[in-house]
């Protein structure tokens, strides 16, 4: 028996296809919280909006919400603008969350085999310029091939 999944052909992209490490100006298309005992986490689907050659592209990272991590996730939803009347509730909405915009810097870890992405830092949409140029040495410098 056939069956058709859709969106099954976006878990077997190869190396070449998967975002490389850097900075990205994105949109959250969804997040789901997800119950860990011992590590309960977002999951955040954004898709990138800039650089330009990226532009369509979904990438998928976990956000942590324990004791220990919570400065990460509060870094997230601030530098996103999120509803500051609900973050002063501490409460996070996940369909509050969706089409929310901002800078993501990304980067690869591989542990035990397994290609790991890492949320390595957040910044408002309104530094994207600021922060692509200064990411691009190309940028920076045209002379530089």
């Amino acid at each position: 028996m056939k069956r058709r999944i859709q969106g099954l052909v976006g878990t077997a992209r190869s190396a070449a296809d998967r975002l490389p490490d850097g900075v990205f100006l994105v949109r959250v298309d969804n997040a789901q919280y997800r119950w860990h005992a011992q590590k309960p986490f977002y999951i955040l689907r954004l898709c990138v909006l800039e650089p330009q050659e990226f532009a369509g592209r979904e990438v998928s990272g976990r956000v942590y919400c324990t004791a220990k991590a919570l400065w990460k996730l509060g870094w997230f939803l601030r530098d996103f603008l999120y509803d500051p009347e609900l973050l002063g509730r501490e409460e996070v909405d996940e369909k509050a969350l969706a089409g929310l915009r901002g800078v993501v810097k990304i980067s690869h870890t591989t542990v035990n085999g397994t290609s790991l992405l890492n949320f390595d830092g957040f910044a408002p949409a309104s530094q994207w310029e600021e922060l692509s140029f200064a990411a691009s040495p190309k940028k920076a410098n045209p002379e530089v091939a």
